[in-house]
């Protein structure tokens, strides 16, 4: 009776490991601090994603960003941004996005604003309008 081969299934690659997808992904914070995920689309549908990670303590932060091949490029070991939305993206990290194989890319999260330069101005006016709108309902308006 002859032996009959059996072949291992392949194991699933990672996403963004094989380098054929249609996104970037650029790790922010490593996937085991979190306990479930959440995709959402930032501007248009299907060109930049933000994977958002839940923590046991129930707070909600970005895991990794996908940004569609359409919208960057890889070039000289870089990754460059061809429209406005992804190079605000990229410009956003803590540093520049540093490339692991495939479509994968590593890079720090921004950095923390201290207590002791707080309120920025953009935290100034973003209370200011909210009061406005508080009270503009409260009228009526």
């Amino acid at each position: 009776m002859p032996a009959i081969a059996t072949r291992k299934p392949a194991k699933r690659a990672k996403p963004g490991a094989s380098g054929k997808g249609k996104f970037f992904h650029i790790e922010v914070r490593p996937r085991t601090e979190f306990v479930s995920f959440r995709n959402q689309d930032v501007g248009e549908r299907g060109g930049i994603e933000r994977l958002a990670g839940r923590r046991k303590d129930g707070s909600w932060d970005t895991q990794k960003w996908l940004i569609s091949k359409t919208l960057a490029h890889f070039e000289d070991g870089r990754l460059i941004g061809d429209t406005g939305g992804a190079r605000k993206v990229l410009k956003g990290f803590g540093s520049a996005p540093r490339h692991l194989g495939g479509d994968r890319f590593k890079a720090a999260p921004r950095r923390d604003i201290p207590e002791s330069e707080k309120p920025t101005p953009a935290q100034e006016r973003a209370w200011a309008r909210n009061i406005k709108k508080a009270q503009a309902a409260k009228r009526g308006r």
